[in-house]
């Protein structure tokens, strides 16, 4: 099938595509995998592809990401304050977006697919949605994310690789929660479903608000 050459085509050639976006430790991951199995939909995880992603960008389109390459670890996580973490960091910026685009359009379209991953921004997703519904973000809290780190054994893994890994953790926490923030105000601004997640929140009754949203 010839590559859509207008926004309807390819609203229309991914109106098979549920979208799971939101903040880092939500459970997007887990809820999909369910999502998936239960609907007999195809699973496309974003943050599986980050490596290949980032080895076909070239600099000159994605300059942040070649930056990022560059630094050391501590230069990363321990010498920038969060909000310049936020600012610079490529995939926040929607460097490599395209391609995550490109992946969807080869996959087959008689199959639903759910993507999901925290780079798949609202307001990049937005132009490509024929219908609203087919998208939703979770906006996990400061409290819930590190409880989902520790849960994970995921917690020190960046920061262990500085020279000062308490800060490096208090730079990444504090990054993460301000990206949350921005997936909230996106979604906001493009009236699209965002979808609070705190300790209280089972996965259960997640996954059954996303599925109903998704697949009526």
């Amino acid at each position: 099938m010839p590559a859509p050459d207008s926004p309807d085509q390819l609203c229309a050639a991914l109106s098979h595509v549920r979208w799971l976006g939101g903040g880092s430790g939500a459970g997007k991951t887990a809820i999909a995998k369910r999502l998936a199995q239960t609907h007999g939909a195809h699973l496309y995880s974003s943050d599986d592809t980050m490596q290949d992603h980032a080895a076909r960008c070239r600099a000159a389109i994605c300059p942040r990401l070649d930056a990022f390459k560059r630094m050391n670890m501590d230069d990363r996580w321990v010498n920038r304050s969060p909000r310049d973490m936020l600012d610079s960091f490529h995939w926040f910026a929607g460097e490599g977006f395209e391609l995550i685009v490109q992946d969807l359009l080869a996959l087959p379209r008689n199959t639903p697919v759910i993507a999901e991953g925290f780079r798949l921004l609202p307001r990049l997703v937005a132009p490509l949605l024929s219908d609203g519904r087919h998208a939703l973000w979770l906006l996990p809290t400061p409290a819930f994310r590190r409880q989902a780190f520790d849960a994970r054994g995921s917690t020190w893994d960046i920061p262990n690789r500085t020279s000062d890994p308490e800060r490096a953790l208090a730079n990444l926490l504090a990054r993460d929660a301000m990206f949350t923030d921005r997936v909230q105000a996106e979604c906001h601004q493009n009236d699209l479903f965002a979808l609070a997640v705190d300790v209280a929140s089972s996965e259960a009754d997640l996954m059954r608000c996303v599925g109903e949203r998704f697949f009526g």
